[in-house]
């Protein structure tokens, strides 16, 4: 169909002309006594309509949809941070040893982003609830009557339930679908933020005797038709893999949103469907995560408490005393000597078997100090 949704449109008038002659006892196709253009069209362009049911449709979906699924999903993980606060885990850098954290602060920085993501597409609300309705063809409002735009969305806000407005500036509501692209935006960025989460999570969960092992994912089905017994991180896959759907939707939509031509932008129905499909994909992607995944995950102590024993970045809690060059010195040795760094340490003569106990606690190294 043409950019603009006229085919969508016309087609609309015209089932609700057909509907409404039916009613009163018509002959369906005369567009007697209802017209789809002279009456169910009536104050009304192709060029405001649509746009209207784009912005009427993204915000609905964002609001009944998407944000409830990203809450559960915050709620879930936020669950996880709290149950995990005192299970002590080397952090990693680089994908590299790092000072320990808890894995409870891990999961809380994963809460955060939801936390964080949910405020940025909620920020975007304001802009999208904004109608073109009312502009007609290119924006000066021919053919519609003086307070039509404002009345019409005073009209669907009480329909919704939702604070939709009259656009205050009808040249740009039709010409440009900025609100859509910096809404699209928000949720580009949800999913960059659940693409890092799920890889973490598959990652940690890796082995289970060869990897970092230091999550157990929930085993909810095979994950070899050659390999029994294989379990594969498939809730994380599949979430990654939406991700990429939507990056890939945002770029449709960025190229789409800049086609505004003149009075009119005319990728209309383009943008319509790739922000919806990313609001279902990441909403459907974010209940199943939840469900069939972050609710049964489980630490794996003995691994997390092994790497933590293994690490030689414990280290760094000796440097405020003995100096970063000898820190690195005693973590370099105890690496290349297959030792530990409390053997090295005090071969030094640098601190004593109190001084190091003291000081190379993994629990007091999650906190400042």
């Amino acid at each position: 169909q043409t950019g603009s949704g006229t085919q969508s449109n016309m087609n609309a008038n015209e089932v609700i002309s057909n509907r409404a002659i039916e009613i009163l006892g018509g002959a369906i196709g005369s567009k007697k006594p209802v017209h789809p253009n002279d009456h169910v069209n009536m104050s009304q362009s192709s060029n405001d309509c649509y746009p209207s049911a784009m912005h009427i449709a993204a915000t609905e979906e964002i609001v009944h949809r998407l944000i409830p699924a990203l809450q559960k999903l915050r709620n879930a993980l936020n669950d996880k941070a709290q149950a995990w606060k005192g299970i002590v885990k080397i952090g990693r850098t680089h994908t590299q040893d790092a000072t320990p954290v808890t894995l409870g602060q891990e999961f809380s920085g994963y809460t955060q982003q939801i936390e964080n993501g949910i405020a940025r597409i909620e920020a975007t609300l304001p802009g999208l609830m904004q109608l073109a309705q009312g502009g007609t063809a290119v924006g000066t409002g021919l053919n519609a009557p003086a307070g039509f735009a404002e009345r019409i969305a005073d009209r669907i806000a009480a329909v919704t339930g939702l604070g939709f407005t009259s656009a205050p500036n009808k040249f740009e509501a039709l010409a440009a679908h900025d609100a859509m692209v910096f809404s699209h935006g928000a949720i580009n960025t949800v999913a960059a933020s659940l693409f890092k989460i799920a890889n973490d999570i598959r990652f940690l969960g890796s082995g289970p005797r060869a990897g970092l092992g230091e999550l157990a994912l929930p085993e909810n089905e095979p994950g070899s038709s050659i390999m029994p017994g294989k379990v594969n991180p498939t809730q994380c896959e599949a979430l990654t893999q939406v991700c990429v759907q939507v990056f890939g939707n945002h770029a449709a939509l960025t190229f789409a949103g800049s086609q505004g031509h003149f009075e009119l932008n005319v990728f209309n129905p383009v943008m319509a469907y790739n922000f919806l499909q990313s609001v279902r994909l990441i909403a459907d992607a974010a209940v199943s995560f939840t469900d069939n995944c972050v609710v049964g995950i489980e630490p794996r102590e003995d691994n997390i408490r092994a790497g933590v024993e293994r690490s030689l970045m414990l280290v760094t809690a000796l440097a405020p005393k003995i100096g970063y060059d000898n820190a690195a010195k005693i973590a370099k040795t105890a690496h290349r000597n297959g030792t530990t760094l409390r053997e090295e340490a005090l071969k030094t003569g640098l601190v004593t078997e109190a001084e190091y106990d003291a000081i190379v606690r993994p629990e007091a190294m999650t906190k400042p100090g």
